[in-house]
C-alpha cells in the first residue's frame, strides 16, 4: 500500500494516471499485496485528470468511461490553488446504486463506515474534525452540511460537482501514520463487502484495525465514567438492550463507590406517586375504625431524609427498569426538582406534613445522587417524556465482544459474534437496542452453553419474531435459530 499513500499524501498531478495504476496494482498479488490477485478482477481502476481529478476504484460491469454507479472508493486531490494531500473518501456512482444496491441500501454498511469516521476523527487528535460520514449513502438528494464542506474546504471544487454522493471521507491533514491507518480500514471494507479479505499476511493487523473501529459501534461504558457523570449532572439513567449488565453496574456502584451509602428501588406499573413521593397511608389506631391516615413518605422523601442525614458524603437513590412506570405521572409536580444546575435551590411544597422531613418543604439536597436503569428493548412499556429526558442524563450501555470472550465458551463466542454481526448488518437503527446482551453468552462450560443457547437465546428471538420486532431481517434471524438447532453437544 506504499504506492498508494504516496499519492495521497503527494499527489503527483503530472503523472496522476499512471501513478495511481501503480498503486491499484501493488495492493493484489501474494508477493507484497493485500488482497487476493483474484480480487483484481472484481475491481476497475478510473483515474481521469479532468477539470476535477480523481482516482476511483469501481464494479467492473460499469462502462469503461463516463458516468459510473455503485460503491467506489475514491480520491480527490486538493484544488489547483491549495496544497497538501488528497481526500479519501467513500462515493455513491453519479449513475445510481446499481450494482451495488444491496450494499449500499444495508444497514450495517452506513454503520460501518460512520464507526470508521468516528475511529479517525478520535484517533487524530486535532482540534477540527478530519472524517465525516453521511447517516444513510442512498440519501444521495441530501448535501454535504455546509458547515463540513467549510471543514474541508480545500476540495471545494470536488464538493461543488460530488457533495451529494460523497457518503463517507477523511482529510489526512499531513499526518501520513493516521491516512495509512484510514486506508486500510476504508479498502478492507470496501474488498470485504465485494467478498475478499485481506492476504494471510494482512489479516491480523486488518483484525486489528477492525477491532479498532467495531469498538465505536459499542462502545464500553466504564464504572469511572457513570460516577463522574452522576458527580457532575446528578441524574442519569443507564439505557441499553436486555443483559448487558445495566441493573448489575448500578448494584455495583452503590456497593463499591458510595459504599452502600444509599439503596435501590424498582419501579413496575403498579408504582404510585404516593409510593415514590409520599402520601397518606392507613395507620393501626385504639378508635372505633381501628385505624386513621397519616403521611408517610416514599422512596424519593426517605432518600432525602437520608441524604441530609449523611451531607458529607454521596447518597446514590438506584432506580431499576425506571420506564416500566408511568414517569411523569410517579413524579408529578416533584419533576420540577429535577434540574441539574439550577440557578438558585429549588424547593417544593407537599400537601401533607412528613414528620422526617420537618414539614411540607422539599429540596433535593446537592449529595443526593438518582440513577435509573432501563430495558431498550422492552416496546411494551413506557417511554419516557421530554421533560423527563430534558432532566436526566442518558448513557448507552451496549454488548460487549470483549466480555464474552473473556467469560465465555468458544462455543458461546462463536455464537455471540454471529449474532452481533445480524444485528450489525440488517438491524435499522431503532431495532439495534433488540440485540441480546453478553450476559446471555457468559456460559463457560460448552455443554451448559448449548442448553443457555436454546433455553435462554432462542425463546427470546422467538419473541421477537412473533411480535415483529425483527421484521425487517428476520430471514437472517430465523437461519440463526436454525444454526442453533444444528449445534451438537459431547453427548448427542
Amino acid at each position: 500500500m506504499d504506492k498508494l499513500l504516496d499519492v495521497v499524501m503527494n499527489p503527483p498531478l503530472d503523472n496522476w494516471k499512471d501513478a495511481n495504476r501503480e498503486a491499484f496494482d501493488q495492493l493484489f498479488g501474494s508477493s507484497g499485496g493485500r488482497y487476493p490477485k483474484r480480487a483484481k478482477d472484481e475491481v476497475i481502476l478510473r483515474a481521469p485528470k479532468g477539470n476535477i481529478p480523481f482516482s476511483a476504484y469501481i464494479a467492473p460491469s460499469n462502462p469503461s468511461s463516463g458516468p459510473y454507479g455503485g460503491m467506489s472508493f475514491v480520491i480527490f486531490p486538493p484544488d489547483e490553488e491549495e496544497a497538501g494531500s488528497c481526500l479519501v473518501s467513500f462515493v455513491v456512482g453519479t449513475q445510481g446504486l446499481s450494482p451495488d444496491e444491496n450494499i449500499l441500501s444495508r444497514p450495517g454498511h452506513a454503520r460501518k463506515v460512520q464507526a470508521i469516521t468516528k475511529w479517525l476523527n478520535e484517533d487524530s487528535r486535532e482540534n477540527s474534525i478530519v472524517a465525516w460520514s453521511k447517516h444513510d449513502p442512498v440519501r444521495i438528494e441530501r448535501a454535504i452540511p455546509d458547515t463540513i464542506q467549510r471543514e474541508f474546504n480545500r476540495f471545494y471544487n470536488s464538493f461543488d460537482k460530488y457533495n451529494r454522493v460523497i457518503y463517507g471521507m477523511f482529510d489526512p491533514k499531513g499526518n501520513r501514520e493516521i491516512t495509512e491507518e484510514c486506508l486500510k480500514a476504508f479498502l478492507d471494507l470496501y474488498m470485504q463487502e465485494r467478498g475478499f479479505e485481506p492476504l494471510s499476511g494482512s489479516q491480523d493487523e486488518s483484525e486489528k484495525i477492525r477491532n479498532e473501529w467495531m469498538g465505536r459501534l459499542f462502545p464500553v461504558v466504564k464504572d469511572k465514567n457513570v460516577v463522574q457523570l452522576l458527580q457532575e449532572q446528578r441524574f442519569v439513567i443507564l439505557q441499553g438492550p436486555p443483559g448487558t449488565g445495566k441493573t448489575r453496574m448500578a448494584e455495583k456502584l452503590l456497593d463499591e463507590e458510595y459504599n452502600n451509602n444509599g439503596f435501590s428501588i424498582q419501579f413496575h406499573p403498579n408504582t404510585t406517586y404516593e409510593s415514590f413521593i409520599g402520601g397518606l397511608s392507613p395507620e393501626t389506631v385504639e378508635s372505633e375504625l381501628g385505624f386513621q391516615f397519616k403521611p408517610k413518605e416514599g422512596a424519593l422523601l426517605r432518600a432525602i431524609h437520608q441524604a441530609r442525614e449523611n451531607s458529607n458524603q454521596p447518597f446514590l437513590l438506584h432506580i431499576d427498569e425506571v420506564n416500566r412506570a408511568d414517569l411523569a405521572r410517579v413524579l408529578g409536580e416533584a419533576i420540577y426538582l429535577f434540574e441539574t444546575k439550577p440557578e438558585r435551590p429549588r424547593t417544593l411544597e407537599l400537601q401533607y406534613d412528613f414528620p422526617e422531613l420537618n414539614g411540607r418543604e422539599i429540596t433535593i439536597p446537592e449529595n443526593l445522587q438518582v440513577l435509573g436503569t432501563m430495558n431498550t428493548a422492552d416496546e411494551s412499556i413506557a417511554s419516557l417524556d421530554v421533560a423527563i429526558r430534558r432532566r436526566f442524563s442518558f448513557v448507552d450501555i451496549w454488548p460487549s465482544m470483549s466480555v464474552v470472550e473473556e467469560k465465555g465458551s468458544e462455543r458461546m463466542i462463536e455464537a455471540f459474534r454471529e449474532l452481533l454481526d445480524i444485528f450489525i448488518e440488517y438491524a435499522p437503527e431503532n431495532n439495534l437496542n433488540l440485540l441480546p446482551g453478553h450476559s446471555y453468552f457468559l456460559e463457560d462450560n460448552s455443554e451448559k452453553a448449548l442448553r443457555e443457547l436454546r433455553v435462554r437465546v432462542k425463546p427470546l428471538l422467538e419473541d421477537y419474531l412473533q411480535q415483529g420486532f425483527v421484521s425487517g431481517f428476520e430471514e437472517p434471524v430465523r437461519a440463526y435459530l436454525q444454526w442453533i438447532e444444528g449445534l451438537q453437544g459431547t453427548s448427542e
